[in-house]
């Protein structure tokens, strides 16, 4: 994913929402949202060129979300895949996400830069092998291509659009979620990011949802579990054209509900 909004405890029938938008080349062969054949209990997209994943949900109430750290000044090549680290730890059955991140944010491991979020009973836990590692409390939560809730223009848009779903108490908060994820409007050029890529490229990265020929948003994502541990997960994928071409829905009962989460002291 390249930009991602975490409700945690702030809604009166989910306590936990997500809303993630996933920007890649549009040449990466993907497989979108589907229940894995090989590792039952997992729903989630993959990626058919490594075989992990950006964003997925386990039945036994696990959930991990990665991005990338844009930082073309510390780029690292021929490392392990950062979509294994969602695989991984949902794959595994006795990871806990407050011993997993940390671990997988070690230095050493070979990663180019990312950031991690893994949710389960042990709590949600951010981390990035190029920042801290840190547990989230009740509230919400904003990550891109930098380190979490850094005020990037497409960050705190979509904050904002979680937050007046989180203030109007909607009992169906997705849809309003995936309109907020599909803005477009471009950013002026003072209020871009500076990241070390091209003006041109800051500029076509900014708004939360990205249109290009070669590289753009490919999905739009909404997770949603509410207090009985139903946890559904909604896709809508897109083209180069930012054309809508399909939508999917898939719900499964968690074994054990993540959270409750705790309030910052």
């Amino acid at each position: 994913m390249c930009l991602v909004m975490l409700a945690l405890g702030q809604h009166p029938r989910y306590p936990l929402i997500l809303a993630a938008n996933r920007d890649e080349f549009h040449a990466r062969p993907s497989a979108a949202l589907h229940a894995w054949p090989d590792k039952p209990g997992i729903l989630g997209g993959r990626d058919l060129e490594k075989g992990g994943s950006w964003l997925a949900a386990s039945g036994r109430g696990a959930l991990a979300v990665v991005t990338n750290v844009r930082d073309p000044a510390r780029r690292v090549s021929g490392g392990p895949s950062r979509g294994d680290l969602v695989s991984d730890f949902l794959d595994d059955n006795a990871a806990l996400a407050a011993h997993y991140v940390p671990s997988r944010c070690a230095p050493g491991l070979g990663y180019d830069g990312f950031n991690l979020i893994a949710v389960d009973h042990s709590g949600a836990w951010y981390g990035s092998n190029r920042g801290p590692v840190r547990p989230l409390h009740a509230g919400v939560h904003g990550l891109s291509n930098h380190l979490l809730d850094t005020d990037w223009p497409k960050v705190r848009r979509l904050r904002m659009a979680m937050h007046r779903v989180l203030d109007a108490g909607d009992p169906s908060p997705a849809g309003a979620l995936i309109r907020a994820l599909a803005d477009r409007t471009a950013v002026p050029d003072e209020a871009l990011p500076e990241t070390g890529v091209p003006l041109e490229w800051e500029r076509r990265l900014a708004p939360p949802f990205i249109v290009s020929a070669d590289y753009g948003t490919r999905c739009s994502s909404i997770v949603l579990i509410d207090h009985d541990g139903l946890l559904t997960l909604i896709e809508h994928s897109f083209d180069p054209q930012g054309i809508l071409t399909a939508t999917r829905e898939l719900s499964i009962q968690l074994e054990r509900a993540p959270g409750p989460w705790t309030t910052a002291t």
